[in-house]
C-alpha cells in the first residue's frame, strides 16, 4: 500500500474530475461493512457527497465516521481512506461543482419532507492512486 500525504497525479485528479461514481463505504453498527455507489466532487482535497440526512450511509457515519472510497476502474484503481464530516450547509462552491458536472442542484430534497445534508470526506490517505498492486 502507498501512503501518498500530497494530492494524486494529474491523470488520478483528472479522473476525480470526470468519473460520475464512487464507491462509498462505510461501517455499520455491527462492524459490517456497507458500500454504495455515489456521484462526488472532488475539491479542496476533499471528497463531496450529498445524500439524505435519513439515508444508511449517514446513519453510519453519525456512529463512525471512518470511509473508504474506490472510483469503478479496478484496472487503474483510485482508493482512499478518511473520515467523514455530516454538514448542514451547502458551500456554493461545492453546489456549482455538483451542477456542472451532473446538471443537478445537490442541496435539493429527493423525496418530500426529507432533509439533504453534505458529507465532506478528509483524507488520511491514498491507498492506491491509479497503480494496481
Amino acid at each position: 500500500m502507498s501512503d501518498l500525504a500530497n494530492e494524486p497525479g494529474p491523470a488520478v485528479r483528472l479522473r476525480l474530475a470526470e468519473e460520475k461514481n464512487v464507491w462509498l463505504c462505510t461501517v455499520r453498527p455491527d462492524g459490517s461493512a456497507h458500500v454504495t455507489p455515489v456521484w462526488f466532487v472532488y475539491r479542496s482535497s476533499r471528497w463531496w457527497i450529498g445524500s439524505d440526512h435519513s439515508s444508511i450511509k449517514v446513519r453510519n457515519i453519525c456512529k463512525e465516521p471512518r470511509v473508504s472510497l474506490a472510483l469503478e476502474d479496478g484496472r487503474f484503481p483510485v482508493v482512499a481512506e478518511g473520515d467523514a464530516l455530516i454538514r448542514d450547509g451547502f458551500p456554493p462552491g461545492v453546489v456549482t461543482a455538483f451542477e456542472q458536472k451532473y446538471g443537478w442542484d445537490v442541496s435539493a430534497s429527493t423525496r418530500a419532507g426529507s432533509k439533504r445534508v453534505l458529507l465532506e470526506v478528509r483524507l488520511r490517505r491514498w491507498l492506491l492512486a491509479g497503480t494496481a498492486q
